[in-house]
């Protein structure tokens, strides 16, 4: 008999956590938070309501911090974590992110930089619901 597996491991622990931070820092408009969960090279592409979007993360940053954050608005924590999956030091993860008027869902992809999980690219796009 074997022992039983784990459902979540080490890196799916350290996977999990990077993106709690990521949605919480989102909620919050902590743009620091935010900064710490991607790598400084990362790359934003978008498609939303019609429109190719791409920005640096600088630009994206730039528009966090720019905006009411749906904390100050009181809206529903609308954050959740669809997905995720490892391969060695690369990985990929889905989550929605809801907020106001806004449904996105962002596919990320991060890599293990010197022992820490950075997103190094986001896709995203809005749904209507």
């Amino acid at each position: 008999m074997t022992a039983p597996q784990s459902p979540v491991d080490g890196a799916h622990q350290q996977i999990l956590q990077q993106l709690q931070t990521y949605l919480d820092a989102i909620y919050d408009g902590d743009v620091g938070a935010l900064r710490s969960t991607f790598h400084p090279a990362a790359l934003l592409f978008a498609e939303v309501r019609g429109e190719i979007v791409q920005k640096t993360l600088s630009a994206y940053l730039d528009g966090v911090a720019s905006r009411e954050s749906p904390a100050t608005r009181n809206d529903p924590y609308g954050m959740s974590i669809l997905s995720v999956e490892v391969v060695g030091k690369m990985a990929s993860a889905k989550v929605r992110v809801k907020v106001a008027e806004n449904n996105y869902y962002d596919f990320l992809s991060l890599l293990k930089v010197d022992g820490i999980w950075l997103i190094v690219n986001k896709l995203y796009t809005h749904i209507e619901e």
